[in-house]
């Protein structure tokens, strides 16, 4: 999951393993055109991209390879539940 904040020209992608880590981790974060870049990245290979300008600045200050702080949990929950509740293309149906 890509955060992108157009204002600032910011973008966090975050990548969650349960089997590695206790919370999602940073795996991409940049400003200008290293910003652009993830998100362009994202989106060719079907990442959904969400667009939040406060959570993509704190999201930022993060070091690559750090998990999210705890304070931040239910805010990406949130994220993660929305992206849940659309049916994304590329998405296989589980039955």
């Amino acid at each position: 999951m890509s955060q992108f904040n157009n204002k600032s020209n910011q973008a966090v992608a975050l990548k969650y393993n349960a089997a590695k880590n206790n919370a999602p981790v940073v795996i991409a974060s940049g400003s200008g055109y290293i910003a652009d870049k993830v998100v362009e990245i994202a989106e060719k290979n079907g990442v959904p991209v969400y667009r939040d300008s406060s959570l993509s600045v704190m999201l930022s200050q993060l070091e690559i390879g750090s998990e999210i702080p705890e304070e931040l949990f239910s805010s990406i929950v949130d994220i993660y539940v929305y992206f849940l509740n659309f049916k994304m293309p590329g998405l296989r149906d589980e039955a």
